[in-house]
């Protein structure tokens, strides 16, 4: 048997080190070439790292959250042969002792004795799965088991049981205790105690660090208008019931987007990115609009490029395929990067109001809210109408608060005739 060390390998061009998001093994595991080991991140990317060899896991080098340096050590295995030597020199002869490697080597331990209490047959240790009873059927349970229920406050009405016909073993009391079902007051509330320890690692963490920076070095100010949407809900209708069947659905972003794109030439100040550092404006002409999208790594920001360029159906397919390839985790650093303006949307939960941060380095954001029937003025009668606010945040380094306020009328404008969306420029401006 031979020892192959596998070194972390170079994940992005110029990248010197990445962070160990997850392990997929741990030490004693026997795996296969390409088998998944653990996923590593720099900037944005998360890379899984697959094994190069077949072998058992001998140790492992660094914690989740921890720094992995390119070309140092990650995972040590055991494999038939000789390994590979070069690197096997690195580690401790086993023959005789030597001085403790510089590397951090993550051993095994012997597995600590299970302590029964008394209290707890050993059998019943494990318990089977579970059954629940119909509510109001009386709990099965032994005399031993009902006095120490009673002892421990717990009432067994609330306790499944995994015995026979579904008797509740002092096991099952046991798993409850440990479920954190402490004793029940009136009303079936439950006592909770005990505190979860998060770390803050890979994605979560890059933003975090994003978000403070981004409050650190921009002055925000928001501007919230209410947009009579009525009007751009029945046409988003009547097209998604027309559409082709290789036409997507709309949903509100193509029409915000489209919307965006018509009056941004008017203010490039606002379609920018601030390099405070350099103390330089650079005004984009392209549109390349950032998508905030919720994943269960935490939220990303796709962009879909050259926004102008599309329409409404193209936009509404882009916006599937960034937003899909970031919820897979399979969008490309072309793909998370490079935008000049982000829409951030909760959809149909979008709350009354929202102050959105900006994606440092842009100047703004714009945050559409919830599409609510409300009661309106029109015309000197009260009517029913689909009204919807919209939320802004702008740099106030870089945009003046007059000129966000009729950059965001001019797309109110728009929104509320959106027939005027697909006007020449001249025509649309009467």
């Amino acid at each position: 048997m031979g020892t192959y060390v596998f070194k972390l390998p170079d994940v992005g061009e110029g990248t010197a080190e990445a962070e160990i998001v997850a392990w997929h093994v741990k030490v004693g595991d026997v795996v296969e070439e390409d088998q998944h080991l653990v996923d590593v991140m720099t900037d944005k990317a998360t890379v899984e790292m697959t094994s190069p060899v077949k072998g058992r896991v001998v140790s492992l080098h660094g914690e989740p959250g921890a720094m992995a340096i390119v070309g140092a050590p990650i995972v040590e295995f055991e494999v038939e042969g000789t390994g590979n030597q070069a690197q096997a020199k690195t580690l401790p002869a086993p023959a005789k002792p030597a001085a403790p490697s510089p590397i951090a080597v993550v051993k095994t331990e012997a597995p600590k004795p299970v302590v029964v209490p008394r209290s707890v047959n050993p059998v019943e240790a494990v318990p089977a799965a579970a059954v629940s009873r119909v509510p109001g059927d009386k709990p099965l349970a032994s005399p031993a088991v009902r006095q120490r229920a009673l002892e421990l406050g717990i009432k067994l009405q609330f306790v499944d049981g995994s015995g026979p016909g579904g008797r509740i073993t002092h096991a099952d009391l046991d798993g409850f205790l440990a479920r954190g079902g402490t004793p029940k007051a009136g009303g079936g509330l439950v006592r909770r105690d005990g505190v979860d320890e998060i770390k803050v690692i890979g994605l979560r963490r890059k933003i975090a660090e994003k978000m403070q920076d981004a409050k650190r070095r921009i002055p925000h100010f928001a501007y919230v208008e209410e947009i009579d949407m009525t009007e751009i809900e029945a046409l988003r209708s009547h097209m998604n019931a027309t559409r082709q069947k290789d036409q997507p659905k709309l949903t509100l972003l193509p029409f915000l987007m489209r919307a965006l794109v018509r009056e941004l030439p008017a203010f490039p100040q606002i379609n920018a990115r601030y390099d405070d550092e350099a103390g330089v404006v650079h005004r984009h002409h392209a549109v390349h609009v950032g998508i905030a999208t919720q994943t269960t790594n935490g939220l990303i920001v796709p962009v879909v490029k050259h926004a102008e360029a599309l329409d409404l159906w193209q936009a509404a397919t882009e916006v599937a395929r960034v937003s899909a390839a970031a919820r897979e985790n399979k969008a490309t650093r072309d793909e998370l990067s490079g935008s000049t303006i982000t829409i951030t949307s909760l959809g149909p939960i979008g709350g009354v109001v929202t102050t959105p941060v900006i994606n440092h380095p842009e100047v703004a954001i714009i945050g559409p809210n919830a599409i609510i029937d409300r009661p309106v003025v029109r015309g000197g009668a009260i009517v029913v109408r689909k009204m919807m606010n919209l939320s802004s945040s702008f740099d106030h380094r870089v945009v003046d608060g007059f000129d966000a306020a009729q950059f965001i009328q001019r797309v109110k404008a728009l929104l509320e005739h959106p027939a005027l969306m697909f006007m020449d420029e001249g025509a649309a401006r009467g």
